[in-house]
């Protein structure tokens, strides 16, 4: 790896280290806070920000045409915990044909009739690509366990409805997490991690904002009012499916732009990590591209005798 590769890495450790979460059986999601800065004031944060977007751009590029990693980026958070707005922000500037946002709302009934991986199957990124899910498979061991009536809806036969199934959806997850990183894909996965206190903030402030109005709805208040419960099956979602190859971060997302400090950080030095590069072009290529060049040239020399 090259110095300015280490500068570069070591630049950035500060703001993903203390949020990852690789092994996380002890893990405890009390003990993270929500409001931290790093150390930085928002003008800091957002010039941070700003340069990570612009290796983001370099990187993707170089992903693109190397077309060999995949990466996955997943958001994971309660009502309001900036997930939209972090998409929106980290991945200012990229090349739209090199990344895709899939947002994964209420299953269709055709879905249904499928696993329960299925439709985020169907969305994962090609090679050279990234894909970015807003919400992931991971509301399947979330939401269901919030709702039971939802995990009815997915018409599993009644006797593999067990005390068993949420360890054995985990367990499915890591291991279907696993087999994609053996096959080339990077997955970094976030959870914005946002105070009870915070969220009222947002939500007032939606409806006092009238461009924000259409975000609201007393849907959002019915689960507010199941907060603890949300609180304690993310915990157990960052447990047992944390791992070395498929880490949890644990963003503290009361500050926007320091959740967008983090996330940029996070997904700018795993691609570093890739060891990006343009295809180098092979000696045949290398004289091909010196007939091709004589050609035009010559065609433009013509060009200007037949004009006189």
């Amino acid at each position: 790896m090259s110095k300015k590769a280490r500068t570069l890495a070591t630049e950035l450790d500060g703001f993903i280290s203390p949020f990852r979460i690789d092994g996380g059986h002890k893990f405890h999601l009390k003990s993270h806070k929500t409001k931290v800065k790093g150390g930085l004031d928002k003008a800091d944060g957002e010039a941070i920000i700003e340069q990570n977007r612009k290796r983001l751009s370099d990187f993707q590029e170089k992903l693109y045409a190397q077309d060999r990693w995949s990466v996955l980026v997943l958001l994971q958070g309660m009502d309001a915990s900036g997930k939209d707005s972090a998409i929106k922000s980290i991945f200012e500037g990229v090349n739209p044909q090199g990344c895709e946002v899939t947002s994964f709302k209420q299953p269709t009934s055709k879905e249904l009739d499928h696993d329960f991986m299925w439709r985020t199957v169907l969305a994962l990124p090609e090679r050279g690509r990234i894909g970015i899910f807003n919400r992931s498979y991971y509301e399947e061991c979330l939401v269901t366990r919030v709702h039971p009536e939802v995990l009815k809806a997915e018409k599993l036969p009644a006797r593999l409805v067990t005390k068993n199934i949420w360890r054995e959806r985990f367990e499915d997850i890591s291991a279907f997490e696993r087999y994609l990183t053996r096959n080339g894909t990077v997955i970094l996965k976030f959870f914005l991690n946002i105070s009870k206190e915070e969220q009222r903030e947002r939500f007032l402030d939606r409806l006092e904002q009238p461009a924000k109005n259409w975000k609201f709805s007393m849907g959002d208040v019915t689960e507010r009012a199941k907060w603890h419960r949300y609180q304690a099956v993310y915990q157990d979602i960052v447990r047992h499916t944390s791992t070395s190859y498929a880490p949890w971060y644990v963003v503290p997302a009361d500050h926007k732009w320091f959740a967008r400090v983090v996330i940029g950080s996070t997904i700018v030095a795993a691609l570093e990590a890739l060891d990006l590069h343009f295809p180098r072009v092979d000696g045949a290529a290398l004289d091909e591209f010196k007939a091709v060049r004589k050609a035009l040239e010559g065609e433009g020399k013509g060009g200007k005798k037949g004009g006189g």
